[in-house]
């Protein structure tokens, strides 16, 4: 599956005037990415293609990673990432950009890693009713998780029962999201709808 690093800049909307409605869209810098490495079978056991992408300092880098980048005659990056099964015929320290993969109109799969929301109750991680709804078996403690177990069977609490706990920072995938403007000068690409992770986070283009 072929694809591409981008960096999530924010949202705004699109004005359709066939029907009359504005279209909720992300704008997303996909590229310009460097092939740092060409996976191949007879070396590593599987093929893949390694793309590079954002600066990163020579001095924040480690020496093995300097070289790793230099074989590819590239400035260390700041994002790795490997893509299996790249449909394109590409080469090392080969520049990729958004019109090389992608155009307006385009399916595409954006992977991401959510928002941490830090340790959350179970009326925000779960939609809990709390007392307006008493259907969790609470009685007068407003946005509390209620009765979590039985009686003398099975006198124990299930596994995965739905209580409190660390909420969002988790690797989301948003599938068949469409293309609908394509601005390649300045390798931007506004996909509809919305994706996971906050503004200057990294996002993965999958097609």
């Amino acid at each position: 599956m072929s694809g591409i690093i981008g960096k999530k800049l924010g949202m705004t909307s699109i004005y359709n005037e066939e029907d009359g409605k504005v279209i909720p869209c992300t704008l997303i810098q996909a590229g310009p990415c460097v092939v740092t490495q060409l996976r191949t079978t007879e070396t590593d056991g599987y093929t893949a293609v390694q793309l590079g992408f954002g600066e990163k300092k020579e001095k924040n880098t480690n020496n093995s990673l300097i070289g790793h980048f230099k074989k590819a005659d590239t400035t260390p990056k700041a994002k790795v990432v490997e893509f299996k099964d790249f449909s394109q015929k590409v080469v090392l320290g080969q520049i990729l950009t958004a019109t090389d993969l992608f155009s307006e109109g385009d399916i595409v799969n954006a992977v991401g890693t959510s928002k941490g929301k830090g340790f959350q109750g179970v009326v925000k991680r779960y939609n809990f009713g709390g007392v307006g709804m008493q259907t969790h078996g609470q009685h007068n403690r407003q946005r509390h998780p209620g009765s979590i177990g039985s009686c003398s069977f099975p006198s124990r609490v299930f596994k995965g029962l739905r209580m409190a706990g660390r909420m969002g920072s988790d690797r989301v995938k948003i599938q068949n999201l469409k293309v609908l403007k394509l601005i390649p000068e300045k390798n931007l690409l506004i996909i509809s709808g919305s994706l996971p992770g906050s503004n200057n986070s990294y996002v993965l283009l999958q097609k």
